[in-house]
């Protein structure tokens, strides 16, 4: 009769705790997609842009663009050479910029290999826009190789937004 007792009395118990346990836990109350919950709180979409802002490209300052490369390529071709020309045009016109030209690349291939990649975009746009003109000594050159990806996705769309140069002004005198 003990042994019953006692089996009882823990059978009780777990099904106490069972109980207690089970209680405690609170449901999430259900949202359904358009319920204003479901939202959270509604966040503008404007930005406040100043007369004095600049617009950038990428990492191009502005009104600079920059240029985009065909796969494993250093060539300003097509559409490129009128954007290169354009930002020739501008620092013919702005003797007072100078400019730091950074080489990128998509995601594809070693570190090292797209390290020299970059290198030779950002050397052959410095080599394009001292040939229109521009004074060398105001032009640098950097490789960030893969390291600086705007789009990180790994379809082509985003590999052709990484292979790029981009032309940034890194002082106004």
């Amino acid at each position: 009769m003990r042994l019953f007792s006692m089996k009882y009395l823990a059978l009780c118990m777990a099904v106490c705790v069972v109980a207690v346990l089970s209680g405690c836990s609170k449901k999430a109350p259900e949202l359904t997609p358009g319920d204003p919950e479901a939202l959270g709180a509604t966040e503008s979409l404007e930005t406040a842009v100043s007369a004095d802002d600049t617009i950038m490209e990428g990492r191009t300052s502005g009104p600079m663009r920059p240029i985009y490369f065909d796969f494993d390529s250093v060539l300003i071709q097509g559409e490129q050479v009128e954007r290169i020309e354009g930002n020739g045009d501008y620092l013919k016109t702005n003797r007072e910029v100078n400019i730091r030209i950074e080489g990128n690349c998509d995601s594809r291939g070693t570190r090292e290999y797209n390290l020299a990649l970059g290198e030779r975009r950002a050397m052959s746009a410095k080599k394009y826009l001292v040939n229109l003109g521009v004074d060398a000594s105001r032009l640098t050159t950097i490789s960030f190789g893969e390291e600086k990806l705007l789009l990180f996705g790994h379809d082509e769309l985003s590999w052709a937004q990484n292979r790029r140069d981009d032309f940034v002004i890194i002082n106004n005198k």
